[in-house]
């Protein structure tokens, strides 16, 4: 049994590492050895993840993502994509968090975030378990708020501006909208940058479902 069976696919840090390898003085060094041999994966500065070789298990970027900087939720495209919503792949992990905005690069993908206040941060995220681990995440209503919250230049004034939005520019799966909760929407409204695209968006909403 290697060291890196027991933690699995959850990422970990410089110091897991001196506990694994007691009798080494140089840790870095042995990571760097650890790097080389395909047994763990760096993820940034100090932050390792092993490798699939070692543990048998794959690799969740929705719970990398969530420990490469936080506290975040992975949201936007990504998360849209993680529901089935919109038909193209996603390739990079976009997050929401509190913190400034940065981005990350490593072997396995691109992770952006991008910064929002406490309050809009605190709607609609929700626990997802998949491949054995737990993350945090957009709820769809979410995910899709942050899209609009997110795209600097959309101004959704009127409601074929949400429909074309929906429909042409991000492929939308209109017919979820039929489960979307409407309250959640309003609560991220009230705390998003874009109060009044969501509102275009949930008047939208209520049109083609009658309501």
């Amino acid at each position: 049994m290697t060291p890196f069976e027991n933690i699995g696919n959850i990422p970990f840090d410089v110091n897991v590492l001196s506990a694994f390898f007691p009798n080494h003085k140089h840790i870095n060094e042995k990571a760097r050895a650890l790097e080389k041999n395909g047994q763990i994966i760096r993820l940034k500065k100090g932050m390792y993840v092993a490798s699939k070789m070692e543990t048998g298990k794959e690799l969740s970027k929705e719970l990398i993502a969530n420990h490469i900087y936080g506290p975040s939720y992975v949201g936007c495209e990504y998360a849209l994509r993680y529901y089935g919503l919109i038909p193209e792949r996603v390739y990079q992990v976009t997050s929401v968090t509190t913190k400034h905005s940065r981005d990350f690069e490593n072997a396995v993908g691109r992770f952006s975030y991008q910064n929002c206040s406490p309050e809009y941060f605190a709607v609609g995220v929700r626990i997802e378990q998949a491949d054995g681990v737990s993350f945090l995440i957009a709820a769809p209503e979410k995910a899709l708020c942050d899209v609009i919250n997110f795209s600097k230049c959309l101004n959704l004034r009127f409601m074929k501006d949400v429909g074309s939005y929906l429909e042409e520019d991000i492929r939308f799966d209109t017919d979820a909208l039929e489960n979307f909760d409407i309250e959640l929407l309003e609560r991220c409204a009230l705390a998003s940058r874009k109060q009044s695209s969501i509102n275009t968006l949930i008047k939208y909403i209520k049109h083609v479902r009658h309501l």
